[in-house]
């Protein structure tokens, strides 16, 4: 077994571990800090983010072939030899913009994090700790490894919603990790089995295990146990309670590191393992996907309607637009993936603003239900154009880099080969109400939000508008859902050549 490592061996700088390890490690310095209050808090926080993704970026600018579909940047080191466990990092056209976005909602997370005064040295090293599960995950070859990263993040999310949340955070933080937990036993079962299975010589090397054969019930199997995994962490009805009870009491920071990253995750692993490693199971299973994919876009939109929890209407709609990504990775087309992969990174943006916009403006009004809520836009303008500004993005404004998202999906669907005529026509027809329903929710949300008068009868209040450091934090996520929006092809480029070899796979059936 040595020797069919010893193929996969690094021969360069470690980029991507020092990547991924530098925010923990990094984090862990926090607790030696001077007490001087939050301030060196804060701006060691920021400086060690600004300074990962300014790595990231710089390893990926210079060290990345952006035409080539393999795996590049590989890293190999032994690390538990008994199990023949392996520090195996690597990253491709899949993984490339997870991880871009990851290092830059996670830099403006902590710059909205700047009101947490409790315990900040504790909150702001677990922001970092979830920094490197996250990185990790993206960029794992080995799937131990993947299932490690996977884990790591349930404990800093569980005690960030529980030590920082709202009057319920007891509750949602146990909800979230009991779901989770209980997703991640399929997720372990997954990889020991898969490890276990074939020769006598295990592996769970990803280069390998993408090209090894299994009987078709067993790979059923398998896929099915990943799904389950990935379907909690999506989230996929009927498994999505925890995440509007999760939103609905977290800190606004945590919802955007929840909505930008921890979301994408689970779309990343229905890509990375289920799809390019059980290309039969998927085959099979990939008209239910389309199916729950539409049911969910409909369900989560007409819900969302209903909520007057401000955050829980805007955790629904995230609800609602991850079928679009089921539904393209259901049509394995190279149009439906890539506008999937897209969505992911759209989405990320267009979750995370929303959030940290909902979370600056309660901490002026102190009211979270949208009954109680109206005239806001008269003392808060600025707020009222970055809300209403993304809440146009987030239903697919022309222009804007959900429409593109949406669009590349809805014609990965009509142009798939597999389905018979009539069902895109029934999966387009449940994809047109959803984006009909869409600017509904959105629109009604921003009416009760900052038109009316009610909001001046509340009795000892204080309104300012958004400050310096709000306003760059909108900004910095506005650019990039405008870039993508004029210019999408940036983002494709990055996983197109992958989307090719994933789905050639598929050619033969």
């Amino acid at each position: 077994m040595a020797q069919v490592y010893l193929v996969f061996t690094t021969n360069h700088f470690p980029w991507l571990t020092i990547i991924a390890v530098l925010p923990i490690l990094a984090g862990s310095l926090i607790f030696f800090l001077p007490h001087r209050g939050n301030r060196v808090i804060r701006w060691y926080t920021i400086c060690i983010c600004i300074l990962e993704l300014l790595l990231t970026t710089y390893t990926f600018c210079y060290h990345f072939q952006w035409d080539d579909p393999l795996v590049q940047l590989v890293e190999d080191y032994n690390w538990i030899n008994f199990f023949d466990f392996h520090w195996r990092l690597g990253v491709d056209g899949l993984s490339i913009g997870p991880v871009l976005l990851t290092g830059f909602i996670t830099t403006l997370a902590t710059l909205a994090a700047w009101p947490v005064t409790r315990d900040s040295r504790l909150f702001h090293f677990l922001m970092l700790a979830m920094y490197s599960g996250q990185i990790g995950l993206f960029s794992s070859r080995d799937l131990l490894l993947f299932f490690l990263m996977w884990e790591l993040e349930l404990i800093p999310v569980y005690l960030l919603v529980a030590m920082w949340g709202g009057k319920k955070r007891l509750y949602s933080a146990t909800k979230f990790i009991l779901y989770t937990a209980g997703g991640s036993i399929f997720l372990l079962m997954g990889v020991l089995g898969i490890g276990l299975y074939g020769s006598n010589e295990p592996t769970l090397n990803f280069d390998i295990l993408g090209n090894r054969a299994y009987p078709v019930a067993l790979e059923i199997i398998f896929y099915i146990g990943f799904f389950i995994a990935f379907a909690v962490k999506l989230p996929i009805i009927p498994l999505h309670t925890w995440l509007p009870d999760t939103h609905g009491e977290a800190h606004y920071s945590t919802c955007m590191l929840l909505a930008g990253i921890l979301l994408k995750m689970g779309a990343y692993g229905l890509i990375r393992i289920n799809m390019e490693l059980f290309p039969h199971a998927h085959f099979f299973f990939s008209p239910w996907l389309m199916i729950v994919g539409a049911i969910q876009i409909i369900y989560a939109a007409l819900t969302s309607l209903g909520q007057q929890n401000l955050k829980k209407r805007i955790a629904y709609s995230s609800v609602s637009h991850m079928g679009f990504i089921m539904i393209g990775i259901g049509s394995i087309t190279d149009m439906g993936l890539n506008g999937a992969l897209l969505q992911i990174i759209s989405h990320g943006f267009i979750g995370a603003a929303l959030f940290f916009l909902a979370g600056t403006t309660y901490d002026r009004i102190r009211l979270v239900y949208l009954d109680e809520m109206g005239g806001i836009a008269i003392p808060m303008p600025k707020i009222f154009t970055m809300f209403s500004s993304f809440s146009m993005a987030s239903l697919a404004l022309p222009g804007m880099s959900g429409f593109v998202a949406e669009l590349i999906v809805f014609f990965g669907l009509i142009t798939s080969s597999k389905y018979l005529l009539i069902t895109k026509v029934l999966i387009t027809f449940v994809m047109a109400i959803g984006m009909i329903l869409t600017p509904i929710y959105l629109l009604s949300m921003l009416r009760q939000m900052f038109y009316g008068y009610k909001i001046f009868k509340v009795p000892n209040s204080y309104f300012f508008d958004s400050g310096p450091r709000e306003l760059f934090l909108s900004i910095s996520i506005f650019l990039p859902v405008l870039g993508i929006g004029m210019y999408p092809d940036f983002v494709l480029s990055l996983s197109v050549e992958k989307v090719e070899v994933i789905l050639s796979h598929f050619l033969d059936r």
